[in-house]
């Protein structure tokens, strides 16, 4: 059962996200991620077979779908 451990809610949802991840000063944009996301408070949670699939696309010798460019700001 589901207990978001920011706000402790047991409603969520499930939900398609896109998450950018930084790995070794390169960043990485992974899109269409399945993730339970808290009702209340919006946390994005991945289930473990789901966080080991991204580790593994991101960490083999997998190419992209497409390469972009991204604009950078300095607060």
């Amino acid at each position: 059962m589901f207990e978001c451990h920011v706000c402790n809610s047991r409603k969520s949802h499930t939900e398609n996200i896109s998450e950018v991840f930084q790995i070794d000063g390169k960043f990485h944009l992974v899109e269409n991620i399945p993730t339970t996301v808290c009702s209340n408070c919006g946390e994005a949670i991945f289930s473990r077979e789901t966080t080991e699939h991204i580790r593994s696309m991101l960490h083999s010798n997998s190419r992209p779908i497409e390469t972009i460019s991204m604009d950078v700001y300095a607060y």
